[in-house]
């Protein structure tokens, strides 16, 4: 029988210690690794939130404040920027293009960003990838609107259908935009970006929501199939409607009346979801997307050559209109990075202690069980074998033992990800991938074994000074 069968019938021989030693090393590298998956996928899917966007410009505020609150929707921005102002700015030399973007409104919790056609021809997310449909088209006109991902996969929206925007940002609303429903008309592919999370309407619809579109009439989308839908979202405005239409929305009524004007959903589950569930396209006439807004969030700029980029950032920051902030995102990026650098090490230490700890764990549960086992090392010795053999077959143990907590640990971690997966998603906008281990990632496990058959050098040493002194005569 070889050493190695010998370890491990010996270590089954004493399961229920050895299973609940390999099972907090199990959890320990499921915690190191998940820590620093987490770590690491944070990191990508900040860093590709945007690409090919030069400079970023919003009201004075700090650079990280800004970055945060127009690319990531996290915070709010405290001041916006007057039309006027990006209108002057982005006729200076050297812009290729600029995205204007004016949050502040939501929808069941997820952002609203207004924004112009540039927007779906510019933006650039990953490795300056563009943003690209999987249903339907860009808006072109007022009344409306494009998803992305989650926000149509969450609330199972469809091209076609009618939403409604409120004021607030999150899960909390102070007023609902009942007189300016949107149609969708577009939803984007997933990107692993806030922008699956985030609802794309015009320029114009934030304006006629917050100022002179209040006393307009409602905006309908010139398609036959929204007609239904329409009526339905409308029926408790329009009392004058006949008795048969009353009835045949009677059961959205009684919704509307209990519920207020949340969110109106009857107007997306009503006659549009049976007609688009399969996201048939909708025509629309095109129309003004931008309108007469008097101010806006941010803007997004591209140039020519890096140079146009540090004159005109140094031109922002001095301009006279009004206190601007231009940043540059990579670098905003990088000192984001930096300052959350001590969280990081906090974090990869607080998991390496974890690990030394179950290791010592199972250091002491092989010590404490060494000298109940004085008889079964005089008997090895009886029978031939020397005292490298009995330092080898301890050692064998100990990293029998941390394989198979690295391989249990590694199956707890990919169990871990699979059911974080949308959390993190939804809640952080981290996109964890499945994917087999990183190089890294195995440099850790590689680590652990080699810890793992450190602390059982220990042990094994001991026997082997048990197993020269005892010999024949053990005493008991």
């Amino acid at each position: 029988m070889n050493l190695a069968s010998l370890a491990f019938k010996s270590s089954w021989n004493r399961k229920s210690s050895v299973f609940l030693t390999l099972f907090t090393i199990a959890i320990s590298v499921m915690l190191l690794l998940s820590i620093e998956r987490v770590r690491q996928e944070a990191k990508s899917s900040f860093a590709n939130t945007i690409s090919g966007t030069d400079l970023i410009v919003g009201a004075r505020t700090g650079d990280i404040q800004l970055l945060l609150s127009s690319v990531f929707r996290i915070g709010h921005a405290n001041n916006a920027v007057q039309w006027q102002s990006y209108e002057y700015i982005k006729q200076q030399r050297g812009v290729a293009w600029s995205i204007p973007i004016s949050l502040g409104d939501s929808h069941k919790g997820h952002a609203v960003l207004g924004t112009d056609s540039s927007y779906f021809t510019h933006f650039r997310y990953g490795k300056k990838q563009m943003l690209a449909f999987a249903h339907g088209r860009a808006f072109v006109n007022g009344g409306e609107v494009v998803l992305g991902s989650d926000v149509a996969k969450k609330l199972n929206y469809h091209l076609g259908e009618q939403i409604v925007i409120s004021h607030g940002m999150g899960n909390t609303s102070f007023h609902h935009h009942d007189d300016n429903p949107m149609t969708i008309v577009g939803i984007l592919k997933p990107t692993g970006t806030p922008i699956d999370r985030t609802v794309h309407v015009p320029l114009i619809a934030i304006d006629e929501m917050h100022g002179s579109g209040h006393n307009k009439s409602p905006r309908i989308v010139d398609n036959p199939l929204n007609k239904p839908s329409n009526e339905a979202a409308y029926s408790h405005d329009h009392h004058s409607q006949s008795e048969h239409e009353h009835s045949e929305h009677e059961h959205s009524e009684h919704q509307h009346n209990e519920h207020g004007h949340g969110e109106h959903e009857h107007s997306k589950h009503g006659h549009g979801e049976h007609q688009h569930k399969n996201h048939q396209p909708v025509e629309s006439k095109p129309g003004d997307l931008i309108g007469e807004p008097k101010q806006i969030t941010a803007f997004l700029m591209g140039f020519d050559s890096p140079l146009y980029t540090l004159q005109v950032r140094r031109n922002i920051n001095q301009y006279q209109g009004e206190p601007l902030l231009a940043i540059m995102p990579s670098v905003t990026l990088r000192e984001l990075w930096s300052m959350l650098d001590i969280v990081e090490k906090i974090l990869l230490l607080f998991s390496i202690v974890v690990v030394l700890i179950s290791l010592l764990g199972m250091l002491t549960t092989l010590l404490a069980t060494l000298n109940q086992r004085r008889r079964e090392l005089a008997i090895l010795r009886s029978v031939g074998a020397r005292p490298w053999h009995i330092f080898s077959l301890l050692t064998g143990e100990a990293v029998i033992i941390t394989l198979f907590g690295c391989l249990l640990g590694t199956a707890l971690f990919f169990m871990a990800i699979l059911l974080a997966q949308p959390v993190l998603q939804a809640q952080f906008g981290i996109s964890l991938s499945l994917s087999m281990l990183s190089s890294y990632e195995v440099k850790l496990l590689g680590a652990i074994m080699l810890a793992g058959t450190v602390m059982g050098i220990f042990p094994a040493l001991r026997a082997y000074y048990y197993s020269l002194s005892d010999g024949m005569s053990i005493k008991v």
